[in-house]
């Protein structure tokens, strides 16, 4: 393989890890424009909604759509459980509470796929078969085509609800102001159930494309949710743009990266970015720095 067909691998390896981790960060920044924490138990979302399709695949044998729609439904459910049971009872306690909270539940849940659903990696059939595509002396899988395509679709549809529905621009409103919010008649915690069905939601269907790929495990979201923090911190944390910034950036660096110097290097870049990053610009490429008058 030539030097272009080399860079032109690198380029399509490394969308299709961006468009995972920028869906990690859109659900990462969903809560956090809400509740004003970080979830780090998004990681174990995106792990639940793989472990949860492959299972009701080998356990019921239905059609393959309809099993993503039910593993989809599923964790969005726990993400409604999630917000109910532990965080809208301390909603107004302090935002470092409330990121413990989101730790423990982060251990919970893979805690209980473990005893539950076991050990062992899962994985999912491609979604149109796995006879390599060829471009420009580049070789990648169908399923990779359909990462970055149902990850743009996520986003169209993010951007089309936040835009132009009510309860969309109701999130909005409350991400910039809860107390204004609450006083012109949003029900805040009727939106923080919503922020928290749509991140577990957005996060099920990342698994859910990736597992076909790279298979999961009881323990993947961990490092799959440091990733997709690093990269909405990279986008600047809060902006729903700049986390698919973020991620297609992370996951170039990644690929580039692990193919010029090492591959050993792929894990390390997304920590030292995040690290340089907050150094050097802590509002990430697209946040906004805020003055806070005195």
């Amino acid at each position: 393989m030539g030097l272009f067909s080399q860079l032109v691998q690198f380029l399509f390896s490394g969308l299709m890890t961006g468009s995972i981790y920028a869906l990690v960060a859109l659900g990462f920044n969903i809560i956090f424009n809400a509740t004003g924490a970080v979830n780090f138990a998004q990681g174990e979302f995106a792990m639940l909604g793989g472990m949860l399709a492959s299972v009701l695949l080998g356990w019921t044998g239905l059609p393959l759509p309809l099993v993503i729609l039910l593993a989809v439904a599923a964790v969005t459910a726990v993400g409604a459980a999630m917000e109910r049971l532990a965080i809208n009872p301390v909603r107004e306690a302090d935002i470092l509470n409330l990121i413990i909270i989101t730790i423990g539940a982060s251990i919970l849940l893979r805690g209980a796929v473990m005893v539950t659903l076991g050990k062992n990696a899962a994985g999912l059939p491609a979604f149109s078969g796995e006879a390599p595509i060829r471009v420009l002396g580049a070789v990648f899988s169908p399923q990779a085509l359909w990462i970055v395509g149902v990850a743009l679709a996520v986003m169209f549809l993010l951007h089309v609800f936040f835009e132009h529905t009510i309860l969309g621009k109701a999130m909005q409103a409350v991400a910039i102001d809860r107390e204004a919010a609450s006083l012109v008649g949003i029900r805040v915690g009727r939106v923080m159930l919503v922020a928290f069905s749509l991140a577990a939601a957005v996060g099920a269907v990342a698994g859910i494309i990736i597992t076909p790929v790279t298979l999961t495990i009881y323990d993947a979201g961990t490092m799959l949710g440091l990733k997709g923090f690093s990269a909405a911190v990279l986008g600047g944390l809060g902006s729903n743009a700049g986390g698919i910034v973020g991620g297609l950036a992370l996951g170039l660096l990644e690929s580039f990266g692990a193919g010029v110097v090492a591959s050993q290097t792929k894990d390390a870049i997304a920590f030292l970015v995040l690290l340089v990053l907050l150094f050097v610009r802590p509002t990430g490429l697209l946040g906004r720095a805020e003055a806070e008058r005195v």
